[in-house]
């Protein structure tokens, strides 16, 4: 199904409402993240050095918004024919087909020169993460795993901040990958419940729509509880202080806050489990590490 027609007035907004690029705050954290972990394991301070942290930055916020770019192409039809998504900026015809594949190319364009201006391994590891990138919206079309393609990808972010600052793989970074993998099975669960009669009907995979509801939501806490396991597991991992773990304990209080205001019976705030809390999430996850390697470094 094509977008109707375009006006020629394509404003910068109207591309940044497409990619959503207000979400870029749910990666960009981890990744910092795992750049200042990674920075304190190797050199015993955890500033890695204004470059690392503008290249670090690109990277990611341009491989994030060639993905949001690519699903919103790959799955306009989709989005067409569902109430919830049908005024997204290409359904609507406020931005062309044409018009979001440019942007899926300079924004890739732009992630391989930032991952050649960090390190071998990170430009090696491009294609990879594009395959991840891209790949996602084809997955809901076929297996109910999707959100965990979904998790790896972000995943990707906060061990590519490690891999940023070494040049190589470490316990820490695998953690943090762990970290982000679950955390977004059971946010993107909590998001799916919203699409749960619309997905059914037009045959989209989904843990919901292969499990039903209550169960689902009750995937989604295991999903969440493991989450907050693998943070200790970090803090352990990377000898952090007591403010990396108070940080740990409140986007614990958070996970939960989510599952307490969404249920079976009533799923009025599943939009606010799924943006508000974790963006409040990702935020203490990187303010608790900046204070845990100041600390460190100070200490």
């Amino acid at each position: 199904m094509s977008a109707s027609p375009v006006s020629p007035s394509l404003s910068a907004k109207t591309l940044l409402d497409l990619v959503k690029f207000e979400h870029t705050v749910f990666a960009l954290p981890f990744a910092y993240a795992g750049m200042l972990l990674a920075s304190m394991q190797l050199h015993g301070t955890g500033w890695p050095g204004f470059g690392v942290l503008l290249w670090v930055t690109v990277a990611m916020a341009s491989a994030r918004t060639a993905a949001m770019a690519a699903n919103r192409i790959i799955d306009r039809a989709i989005d067409a024919r569902n109430p919830r998504t049908a005024g997204r900026e290409i359904p609507a015809g406020k931005v062309s087909v044409a018009q979001g594949w440019v942007l899926v190319l300079v924004s890739l364009v732009v992630m391989a020169f930032a991952s050649w201006q960090l390190n071998p391994l990170c430009l090696a590891l491009m294609p990879l993460a594009v395959v991840f990138l891209i790949g996602y919206p084809y997955t809901k079309r076929f297996t109910w795993l999707c959100h965990l393609w979904l998790g790896i990808t972000d995943g990707a972010a906060a061990a590519g901040g490690w891999v940023a600052v070494t040049g190589h793989f470490g316990l820490g970074a695998w953690l943090l990958w762990l970290v982000v993998i679950f955390w977004m099975v059971g946010l993107d669960t909590i998001y799916a419940t919203m699409d749960y009669a619309f997905d059914l009907a037009n045959g989209i995979r989904s843990i919901p729509a292969r499990f039903g509801i209550p169960r689902a939501l009750k995937i989604a806490a295991v999903s969440h509880a493991l989450t907050f396991v693998l943070l200790v597991a970090v803090g352990v991992a990377v000898g952090a202080s007591f403010w990396y773990y108070a940080a740990a304990l409140v986007m614990g209080g958070i996970l939960l806050y989510e599952h307490r205001i969404v249920n079976p019976s009533d799923l009025t705030r599943a939009n606010v489990a799924f943006f508000d809390a974790n963006m409040w999430l990702a935020i203490t996850m990187l303010v608790g590490v900046i204070a845990d390697v100041t600390w460190r470094t100070l200490t």
